[in-house]
């Protein structure tokens, strides 16, 4: 749905306010079944999928179907699955002073959801929360990024074949003016993923009408390599989670700590992994079909800055360091020699590049990642338990993996989210439901209730009995 002015988009935010409570309504089956829809038309239609990401950035269409139609996929089944026990809600425990009392906690539908997806998993982002915001009974205005256009349109097309705008409408257009009329409209829940600078500015339109919110962003997660890790396997799982998408995750490894004297083993490891993945030459590696392109010429002049300017400064390039501006190729690289204060350490790769910095002392690679803001994932490599456990339990990441990359957030009975500047909130299975939901206590008092012994008057004999006795149950006059 293209919207070009400001009345439109308030009349589509209109009718959703007048289906919100209808929706409300709806039982676990009636869910279930759009759910099941949303599965049959995206499975139908998968290659068109396939086609717009590759026009978009070359994304491979063995890489979009693993990436972008299975986790989708995978959040349907879970939910269709698990939702009629989900909306039952659950008992709460009996309070004290309330014996003749019951409370349910009911998971209601917020209302209105706006959904704000990035450009880097383009479908995937956009369809997970969709589908917890449809099993949690909400109406939902989504607005997929500009930056991949075709995508962008696909799922319009797609979302408006399974669902009335009254209920979901996938909403087109540049984020600097659309979305910014969107972020002026009272929804009751938003749920944005993208970078944290424009996570602060939707934060503060949240706040402004008291929405709830979801942020997912991002950050420079760290990587460990431990002292005793098998340096092949460890790098080809590297090698894996940082170069997928060109490195355009928000949970790629972003940096690697190396034991100094291991730098030149993982070197000539990491190569081998890019050489059997990509091709064993620069000009192999540039004409693979596996390998997807960077966003925009915007975005791949950055990334040619970062590495020149490290090299310029005295990074040692392994490998890589290849741009094509104009097709928007840049090549894996590898970076050792790596100082802390170069430009590449001060902000989000978001590329194919990996910087390494050396430690003598596990409590430098800590002591570094403390000092910098939490990041969305941690990931540590290695056979040494003690350590790894050090490291998890000396450091805060929205998610950690041992000895393995990006694959944590695919379990669905875990949560996925950030903390601090790499997010706010959580989602995936039943945590995506639980975010668009109201967790509302509902009480139920039966026709005598104990809270009446103790209105006014007070300190009658019956209350001072009374008081005396939950007293000394609550130990309270020790």
């Amino acid at each position: 749905m293209v919207i070009t002015d400001k009345r439109q988009l308030e009349e589509l935010f209109e009718s959703q306010a007048e289906r919100r409570w209808e929706l409300a309504a709806t039982g676990p089956s009636e869910r279930a079944a759009k759910l099941k829809k949303l599965r049959a038309a995206i499975l139908a239609r998968s290659e068109e999928l396939y086609a717009a990401v590759r026009a978009d950035y070359g994304k491979p269409a063995f890489e979009a179907w693993l990436t972008e139609i299975f986790p989708s996929i995978e959040e349907i089944d879970t939910a269709t699955k698990h939702l009629k026990s989900w909306m039952r809600g659950k008992r709460a425990k009996g309070a004290l002073i309330l014996p003749l009392s019951s409370t349910r906690v009911l998971y209601e539908p917020k209302g209105r959801a706006l959904i704000m997806s990035p450009w880097n998993y383009p479908f995937q982002l956009l369809i997970a929360p969709l589908v917890a915001a449809v099993a949690a009974g909400n109406c939902v205005i989504a607005k997929p990024s500009n930056k991949t256009p075709r995508t962008a349109a696909f799922l319009a097309d797609l979302i408006g074949s399974v669902f009335p705008p009254e209920e979901v409408a996938v909403v087109e257009g540049p984020g600097g003016t659309i979305g910014d009329l969107l972020l002026e409209l009272p929804f009751d829940h938003i749920f944005f993923t993208g970078s944290p600078a424009i996570g602060a500015k939707v934060g503060e339109a949240a706040a402004r009408v008291h929405a709830g919110l979801t942020l997912e962003l991002g950050g420079k997660s760290p990587t460990i390599l431990l002292r005793g890790a098998n340096i092949g396997q460890a790098a080809r799982r590297i090698a894996w989670g940082k170069f997928l998408n060109a490195g355009q995750t928000c949970v790629a490894p972003d940096y690697l700590f190396c034991p100094a004297e291991l730098v030149g083993v993982f070197e000539e490891e990491m190569r081998k992994a890019v050489e059997s993945f990509y091709g064993k030459t620069e000009e192999a590696r540039a004409a693979s079909p596996d390998f997807p392109r960077i966003v925009d010429q915007k975005a791949c002049a950055r990334l040619e800055r970062l590495v020149s300017e490290a090299v310029s400064g005295g990074a040692r390039l392994v490998f890589g360091g290849r741009f094509d501006i104009e097709k928007r190729y840049a090549a894996p690289t590898l970076l050792t020699g790596v100082r802390p204060d170069m430009a590449i350490m001060a902000e989000e790769i978001f590329g194919p590049i990996l910087p390494v910095l050396s430690y003598d002392s596990l409590d430098e690679a800590i002591d570094f990642i403390r000092a910098r803001p939490k990041p969305l994932a941690l990931y540590i490599l290695g056979r040494d338990k003690r350590s790894a456990e050090r490291l998890i339990a000396s450091t805060t990441s929205g998610s950690a993996a041992i000895n393995d990359l990006l694959v944590q957030i695919e379990n669905l009975d875990a949560p996925f989210g950030g903390v601090g500047m790499s997010g706010t909130g959580n989602y995936h299975g039943f945590y995506g439901f639980k975010t668009f939901s109201h967790e509302r206590n509902v009480m139920r008092q039966g026709p005598v209730s104990a809270i009446e012994k103790f209105y006014p008057p007070y300190d009658t004999p019956a209350q001072k009995r009374l008081l005396a006795a939950l007293k000394a149950l609550k130990r309270l006059n020790r």
